[in-house]
């Protein structure tokens, strides 16, 4: 997201229901991985060592979890920009993926409701991988800005 996206607002009022949230596309790297594993603390080495993991029966590094939902959450955080919040965001992990290959991050909006005066929309999120395969499906709500208030 560059600095000019950061202060743009998405309305509540601009989304439709059936929507489609901008596409990002992911090139995760072994690097990526060793980083992401400094930062939280999953050493497992199925997500940085080639051998270890080939000997485990997976067909190489594969990426961490927790890092495939953090794809997914990127999508939203930089679709709704800084005035919207992410309130809840769930996935299931329905492949595994491997770095060198990108990942294609996408979303669709589900429905849009207001609750306790909060303005919601609810979304269906996932990552393709470079056959069209969805790998991880999620789904998340978040909270926009009004243009009434």
């Amino acid at each position: 997201m560059t600095t000019s996206d950061m202060s743009k607002s998405l309305f509540w009022e601009d989304v439709l229901e059936g929507q489609v949230i901008p596409a990002i596309v992911k090139h995760p790297t072994t690097r990526q991985l060793v980083r992401y594993a400094g930062v939280s603390g999953d050493f497992n080495q199925i997500h940085y060592d080639k051998d270890h993991a080939l000997s485990m029966g997976l067909p190489g590094v594969i990426l961490h979890g927790a890092l495939k939902s953090a794809f997914l959450a990127q999508i939203l955080t930089d679709w709704i920009g800084i005035s919207g919040k992410l309130k809840k965001l769930g996935c299931q992990y329905r492949q595994m993926d491997e770095p060198g290959r990108p990942l294609f991050c996408k979303g669709l909006v589900q429905t849009k409701y207001v609750d306790n005066e909060e303005y919601l929309v609810e979304c269906d999120i996932w990552l393709e991988n470079e056959q069209g395969e969805k790998s991880t499906l999620g789904w998340a709500i978040v909270s926009l800005p009004t243009k009434s208030n």
